[in-house]
């Protein structure tokens, strides 16, 4: 026999079938995927393409620094040799070194290393001149000489400065480029590593061993 009064509906629990509320739960998940898996990726890749132009911006700047300081001792090249000429004329075998390689070094528009190369045998010319001039008391005593002089050691002074510069912003974006995550995007944006510029020492305060 049923206990239950008669009338009396019994009791059942259906589920909440309102739309929007069965798909609440699926929603949130799904947004919290798209979060993790989709913006967040791609913001991430956003602040590595932005740091990797800004470090190869940096690079070019560095780079267009020593450039104008090199060209600055080009200029004074000339007027340093025919302020030598007129003392020295019979050395006309270091005089025309130091023209030659101011020439190569001036055409030489090759990567860093290449131009470091002509650089250096500009270096050793002028180291070669002034280690000359030592045994012309003469010439060293000339004023214009003097001034040419100090005008070239700030000079590279200010290469070696630009240099160091260079090669920290190279170092920067050499490992930026090179580590992983962000060698991913380097890779896909084509991004490259870029090359050290290594100088001697400059030719003014350098130690010279001549022989005659």
């Amino acid at each position: 026999m049923d206990n239950c009064p008669r009338g009396r509906n019994r009791v059942s629990f259906q589920p909440d079938t309102r739309p929007g509320v069965a798909g609440k739960g699926g929603s949130m998940y799904g947004l919290i995927f798209l979060f993790l898996f989709v913006v967040v990726p791609i913001l991430y890749g956003i602040a590595v393409y932005n740091k990797l132009t800004r470090l190869k911006y940096q690079v070019e700047e560095g780079w267009s620094d020593i450039d104008v300081q090199l060209r600055r001792r080009y200029n004074l090249i000339p007027n340093l040799v025919e302020t030598v000429k007129g003392y020295v004329a019979h050395e006309r075998q270091t005089l025309e070194e130091v023209v030659q390689a101011r020439n190569a070094a001036m055409a030489n528009d090759g990567p860093p290393e290449q131009q470091a190369e002509t650089e250096n045998m500009l270096t050793g010319a002028l180291r070669h001149l002034f280690a000359l001039a030592e045994s012309y008391p003469d010439l060293k005593a000339n004023q214009n000489f003097l001034a040419l002089q100090k005008d070239l050691y700030e000079v590279e002074d200010k290469i070696q400065a630009a240099r160091r510069y260079y090669n920290g912003t190279v170092r920067d974006n050499n490992t930026y480029v090179s580590q992983f995550p962000s060698n991913i995007i380097a890779k896909l944006f084509n991004f490259k590593t870029a090359e050290f510029f290594e100088i001697e020492e400059d030719a003014v305060r350098a130690p010279v061993a001549v022989k005659f």
